[in-house]
This record gives C-alpha cells, structure tokens and sequence, in this order.
C-alpha cells in the first residue's frame, strides 16, 4: 500500500465541498498496526520503525486503549514539531538517514517525533477506503476520542501518536499558516475516496511559499541548474540550485546571458561575476539550502551587496503582515550591532520555544525604546493603542497582556519589550504551575556559586525522587524549575518546600549561600531568594532576552552543562541560542509533560513530620 499523492495548487479552492488542513512538513507514512506487529511504512514502502523507534514505542504503551479498534490502519506523517502548527523536516530527514542505533536513540530522545494521523484505512480489520473522506474522518475522530486522545495537535499532551485539525473555513486556515510558518495548507474534498498510489484532484496542496533574493553566479549546461548565493560576512556562500519556475523565455534568457558573458570554470560550468539577483521562492532553509527552490522573478533593480545571510533568515521567516515594523535598523544591542530587524528575528525563530511559557500568563514587561543602554521603564498594562488582536486581562485597575500567539509577541518586540517576566501561575487559577528557586550570586564573577547551588539542590530533589530542570537567568545566576501539576499546590504548600530547602542548603554551608535580603550584609554569598516565589511575583521567561550590555537569553540548560570552566552566561547571545536550539534542542521541552504530583504530595507529608507548627509557615520568618 502507497499513499495516495496530492496535486499541486496555487489558489487555495473554496466551498462547502472542501475541508482543510494545515500542512507539516516531515515524511509520508502509513501506520500499519495489526494485533501482533506494528510498521510504519514510508511513502516509498520502505520500514521506518528502527528510525523511529519513540513512536512505535509509544505505540505499544497505546495498545491497551487502541486494542478494540485493531487492525487498524493510519494515513499520516512523521514530523518533528516546532509548534502545534509547524514543523522541522531537517530534524525528520537527518533521522531517516542514520543507522547507528545509539545515534538512533539520542535524536529520539533530544528530538522526539510525533505521528500525525490525518485518515484512517482500516478500523478493526474493516477496509475504509471506499468510504467518503468526511466519515473517515468521523471514525478518526471516535477512534481518539475513546482512546482519549486529543482531537487536534497538542504539544502539551504527552502522546506522540495525534491527529490533525480539520476546519471549514479556508481564511482563517490560511491566516494560521502564514502567522506561524506552516509549510502549507491542504484542501480535500468532503466525497474524496482514498486510492492507492494516485495523485488525486480531489486533494491539493497549497505552499506556503517564501521569497529569498539570491546572486546567479554559476550555470551547468549538462544538468541545466542555476546557482544561487549569498554574502556570508566577505564571502560568497551556496544557499540554492534550482532549474524550475522560469518561462521558456526567462530561461533562454539566462542561458545565453551565461553562455555568452561567462567565464566557463569547468566541462559544462560557466560563471560571471555577482550581478544577477532573483527572487527565489522556497519553504524553509534547512541549515544549508533553501528546500524546494523554485525560480520567481528577476531582481533588476536589486543590489547584489544587499543579498546577505541575515536578510535570507528575514525573508525565510517573514513577519506577519499585520506587524507593522518602525525603525527596523534602531541599534538594539550595539555592543553586538544588533538592530530592531535582528531582534524581531530572534522572536521569530524563537516563538516556538518561547510562546509555550507566556501562553495565558499576565505579562509584566521591561520596554527598552532607545535600546539597551538607554532609558527603559516596566510595562503591565496593555496600552490604549494595542492592536485588536491583543489579549488583554483586566485586574483591578490593570490591563495586563497575554501573548499566545507569534503575532502578539512580534508586536511586543516592535514596541522593543525585550524581558518579558511571567507570574507562576496561569490566569486562570490561583496556584503555582512550577516552583522556581532563584539562584541570585553577588555579579557574574561568583557564577560558580550558582553553579554550586544548583548541584546542591538537584541532588536534594533527586533524593526526593522529583524531575527538575535548570536555566541561566540570562544575568548573572541561574534559575532551577520544579513542574507541578495545574491546581494541585498552593503557594502556602510550596513556601514551605522553598523555604525548607533554601535553609537547609545555608546551614550545610552558610560560608557560601545566605538567606539576608540586605546587600551589603551578604558579603561574597549567593543569595537564595525564596520570597519571590509568590503570588504577584514573576520570573524572567525561558528565551527572553535581557537588558544587559550583549542582550544574553535565559537559556534552559542540561544538568550535565554545569561545568565551572566550560558553562558562563555570555555564551547565550540571541544568535547563539538560535544555533543551540538547532543542535541540541529545548532542554525544556520534557517539562510539558512532568508534573511531580505524587513525589511533591509526598515531600508535604515529610515536612510536616519534620518541622514544628510555627516554622510551617514561612510568613513567620
């Protein structure tokens, strides 16, 4: 069995006829689950399950809830999710082509994949490819639903076998697709059947497509393709090849520009100076060229020099249109040379990793409107002049923001918010979501008492069997975090797991760690703030930038990173958390789906065995 293959589309089609999906970019396969054995099957046949071992492991954890439906057959694809809307299709290819089992592994578990099933073919045993798509798509859905599974994608569920979102409204589907960079959108008709192996009419696919500027600089004759670069500081870098998307004319045209005004450096190869630029259009940049290129226009009046790697990146992630930008050349952090454009970049890429942890949160933001080094001010409530598309929260006589989507938070940036700081707590309960100690050392130079302390209390909480995970603060400390479960602890409860551990870890070494709130009485020790954690107090979010003099992130870490001579927080600039991020993946992703429950009920019960009634409530101290 082979999918069955959508048609190309330049206009999305509109109607009742149609149904509508977002598009993810990851590999076509068919899940193929009998009662004993389980595959996944790429769109060429080929078995996937040793590539993708998380998910036929998730799979068998599923098999109790999915037994009544068996055999059970899944259209859909493997994707590495950036967010509920996009995904990542180098992380999926970089998989599909190793072979080592532990490489296999540490991907799986540093990039974990999810399935997302979008038809279903066969439902106990029973073929349902003659059915129309509309009541597949009803036995998909009853499918998940008893099996309590989400009915969309979520991130924030902890399976990585889901199904996709079918809507009937085309603008809007569209709207999400551009606001947060999906590959594309997929249209299919209510009455489709599912055929093997043909390309059908009745499913099309509409691109998402981004226009890169790139200089022509090379032509082979023999395989007819076109090269394109880009100035990488002095140099000129490969980004694309691409033969398709001309007319005959635009071709010819090219053809014998190269032929007759270029230097012939090889067999077939000619080359000519940078010269030519022409808008490209492309689905993403997967780290070293531009995926499915496809020639748009010539770029007469463009200047060559203007085709850099930055102004690539700003067209392959494009704002929103409703982002109306202001100065985007304001230096913004000038030690580094970074502008407005650069930051709002940096939200850009970062919006994935970022938006999970200010979703439905009341923002307190630090405006910077001069830049870092020049005048900045806190902001809670939402101006007059927000845009409709602002969330806005009214308590008591504050209108706080909440930013849940990549449109809110560009606008932020053009208004140069820069630290966006975030209550323990959602807004729509009175209890912590996490417990976070904040490691505070007296500057930069005494980092490794951070570094220290939060050993100190990772072996603490290992003993107390729960999951932490640790960022830098983007400052001069570090921040360790405690996911607990929505609605389950009061800040009373976790004000005496705070405190309890805070001055445990200043009796064990009061030469090192102090409780003090006075500065000048804190000497060289690290200050162990266990009162911010409270309601109405807030914490640096992870992957917001900082106003300090080089804009550094607070960047979640691995717990192995706590290396004294390797780990300091100037190694977080903007640009270099985009590259970790890329490389080592959000070490804060896990935390989604821990939430201590029974370990951190269990540590109250410790503690009130072990501490006596008026050091149970901290306000006493």
């Amino acid at each position: 069995m082979k999918p069955m293959r959508l048609t190309s589309a330049h206009d999305i089609p509109v109607g009742a006829d149609w149904l509508y999906e977002l598009k993810y970019d990851g590999f076509r396969t068919i899940l193929v689950w009998e009662v004993d054995e389980i595959h996944l099957e790429s769109r060429a046949g080929k078995r996937l399950n040793d590539q993708f071992p998380e998910v036929i492991d998730q799979c068998k954890q599923l098999k109790d809830r999915l037994a009544p439906f068996l055999p059970l057959t899944l259209d859909g694809e493997l994707v590495y999710l950036m967010s509920e809307q996009q995904s990542d299709f180098a992380k999926v290819q970089q998989r599909g082509r190793l072979k080592n089992k532990e490489a296999i592994q540490w991907q799986a578990e540093r990039f974990p994949c999810h399935l997302i099933a979008f038809d279903i073919l066969k439902c106990k045993g029973k073929s349902l490819i003659d059915f129309p798509l509309i009541e597949r798509k009803e036995w998909l859905q009853k499918v998940f639903q008893q099996a309590k599974l989400p009915p969309s994608v979520q991130l924030d569920h902890p399976s990585l076998l889901q199904i996709i979102q079918t809507d009937r409204n085309p603008e809007q589907m569209k709207e999400l697709m551009t606001t947060h960079l999906a590959e594309g959108l997929v249209a299919k008709k209510k009455t489709s059947k599912w055929h093997d192996n043909a390309r059908s009419k009745e499913w099309l696919k509409i691109k998402n497509w981004r226009y890169v500027s790139v200089i022509v600089t090379r032509f082979d004759k023999e395989n007819g393709y076109f090269q394109g670069c880009i100035y990488q500081d002095s140099d000129l870098i490969e980004v694309v090849q691409f033969k398709h998307g001309f007319s005959k004319e635009e071709e010819q045209t090219l053809r014998t520009l190269f032929q007759t005004k270029g230097h012939l450096i090889k067999a077939s190869q000619y080359e000519i100076p940078p010269s030519i630029v022409a808008s490209i259009a492309c689905v993403s940049f997967d780290g070293s060229a531009l995926r499915e290129p496809r020639f748009s226009s010539f770029l007469l009046d463009a200047d060559p020099a203007a085709c850099t790697f930055q102004q690539m990146l700003k067209q392959v992630y494009p704002l929103p249109a409703a982002i109306d930008v202001t100065h985007p050349e304001k230096p913004i952090v000038p030690v580094l040379h970074i502008t407005k454009a650069d930051y709002l970049l940096y939200l850009r890429q970062a919006a994935s990793y970022l938006l999970p942890f200010l979703r439905e949160r009341r923002l307190t933001l630090i405006r910077f409107p001069h830049g870092i080094g020049g005048e900045s001010f806190y902001q809670k409530s939402t101006p007059d002049y927000a845009p409709n598309f602002v969330v806005v929260d009214q308590v008591q006589d504050i209108q706080y923001t909440v930013c849940n989507d990549p449109k809110t938070l560009l606008w932020l940036g053009n208004q140069l918010a820069m630290e966006f700081h975030i209550p323990f707590e959602t807004r729509d309960t009175e209890c912590p979501t996490e417990i976070v100690f904040d490691l505070d050392p007296p500057s930069v130079k005494e980092f490794h008492l951070a570094i220290e302390a939060a050993k100190r209390i990772k072996a603490l909480l290992d003993e107390l069997f729960l999951t932490a995970f640790i960022k830098t603060s983007g400052g001069k400390g570090l921040q360790v975090y405690i996911p607990l479960k929505k609605n389950a602890f009061t800040y009373e409860e976790t004000r005496q797991f705070t405190a309890f551990i805070c001055q445990f870890l200043c009796e064990q070494a009061p030469e090192l760690f102090t409780l003090e709130r006075l500065k000048k009485k804190r000497g060289n020790r690290l200050y162990l703030d266990y009162l911010q954690h409270d309601a109405g107090k807030t914490i640096i979010a992870p992957y917001s930038p900082r106003g300090n003099e080089l804009g550094l992130v607070a960047t979640p870490l691995e717990w192995d990173e706590l290396n004294h001579k390797e780990l300091h927080p100037s190694l977080f600039t903007m640009s270099a958390v985009i590259e970790r991020l890329k490389e080592k993946g959000d070490p804060f992703r896990r935390m989604r789906h821990i939430v201590n429950n029974d370990p951190f009920r269990q540590v109250l019960y410790q503690l009130q065995d072990i501490l006596p009634p008026h050091k149970m409530d901290i306000r006493s101290h």
